[in-house]
């Protein structure tokens, strides 16, 4: 009798079960159109035009833009080994750290010295207390003995310098207390890799209007009380530019000024200490083409290569795709967070050897 009861119960299972996963796949994958929500709207062009896969690079490349992704000896070997099949001659990674952290990292990077370049970061330890300074510029110093070649990813968003290991919240690039490391860096000729401010999107309003609202929301910033505004963050990073001539100054991401390149533009014709690299911003500038053409055709000896997207084979190969086809109207998911269509830029053979490789020897330490 058990056994019967057993049977018809695995029956009754069975037929449940029937009866529910093609309502579920139903619901996961036949939504109808008015239920598919923003976030998962995930595009797929079916223009019969032009599809560019790029394996390597046109040229070798010096990429001034990553981060200590890879945490143990297998992974920086991979690394390399990518690197080695994408054309990357060199990659800077930027540390942000100080300390034993960083004397860690470059005792890990360093064993392929040909092939990374390491910054350190800022110790802001007491900058809110009076004497601030001596003890930063001697840990500068001590990191610079070890083997550092630059300082960075320095970054602020609004609240203050925040990227390094100690937070200094309310001091921001061009405060008076950041005059003497930003001097040092001169006399040292370390260049300083900063990143003000967050693309444009993300500071406004999160609503129908908003067309990159579906990466924005994420990383928004319009909702953030006592937080400087786009606009004031640029000044911040135009007034320290200003203030030390002899420093040499990479700006991360086109200074966040994808949406207005005209800012980071004027700044360029001002400042010959200035430089910007394009890390993590394909996706922004890959909408508007010709526009960014032009602008990289006019600026090209002050920008730089950079990714800050991990060591991923693909990853490369998207930034190649955008950078060196000409191909319409494609979508990439996998890296980027916007919705929208993308457009490779062509640029010309001269443009790409600088943007590359040369422009970035004109400002890494020999």
């Amino acid at each position: 009798m058990k056994s019967i009861i057993t049977a018809k119960g695995n029956l009754r299972s069975l037929l449940l079960a029937l009866l529910v996963v093609p309502f579920l796949i139903y619901s996961n994958e036949d939504k109808s159109p008015e239920d598919i929500l923003l976030k998962n709207y995930r595009p797929k062009s079916i223009y019969n035009v032009q599809k560019t896969y790029i394996e390597k690079a046109k040229y070798p490349i010096i990429d001034v833009h990553s981060h200590p992704y890879a945490k143990k000896r297998e992974q920086i070997e991979q690394w390399v080994k990518n690197m080695d099949e994408l054309g990357v001659e060199k990659t800077v990674i930027l540390t942000m750290a100080v300390g034993g952290k960083f004397d860690s990292l470059y005792d890990m990077y360093s064993k392929y010295p040909d092939r990374f370049e390491l910054w350190c970061g800022f110790d802001y330890s007491g900058y809110d207390e009076d004497g601030f300074g001596p003890n930063a510029i001697a840990e500068l110093e001590r990191c610079v003995k070890v083997g550092a070649k630059g300082v960075g990813e320095l970054g602020d968003k609004g609240k203050g310098l925040f990227y390094c290991q100690t937070k200094a919240w309310g001091m921001h690039l061009d405060d008076e207390r950041m005059d003497p490391l930003l001097e040092k860096c001169a006399e040292l000729k370390l260049p300083v890799s900063i990143h003000v401010a967050d693309p444009k999107w993300m500071y406004e309003k999160m609503d129908s209007t908003n067309d990159g609202m579906m990466n924005a929301l994420e990383w928004r910033l319009d909702n953030q009380e006592g937080i400087l505004s786009h606009e004031e963050m640029i000044q911040t990073l135009e007034n320290a530019v200003k203030k030390h001539p002899n420093t040499i100054f990479l700006v991360c991401h086109l200074a966040n000024c994808s949406y207005d390149l005209k800012i980071l533009g004027d700044m360029f014709d001002k400042y010959p200490n200035l430089f910007a690299d394009i890390g993590a911003r394909y996706a922004e500038i890959a909408p508007i083409p010709r526009y960014v053409g032009e602008f990289f055709e006019k600026y090209q000896d002050r920008i730089l290569y950079g990714t800050d997207m991990g060591y991923d084979k693909e990853m490369y190969r998207i930034t190649f795709r955008i950078l060196e086809s000409s191909d319409e109207h494609f979508y990439e998911h996998e890296q980027f967070g916007y919705h929208w269509s993308l457009y490779g830029l062509g640029l010309s053979d001269e443009i790409l050897k600088k943007l590359y490789r040369t422009n970035a020897l004109k400002i890494l330490k020999k």
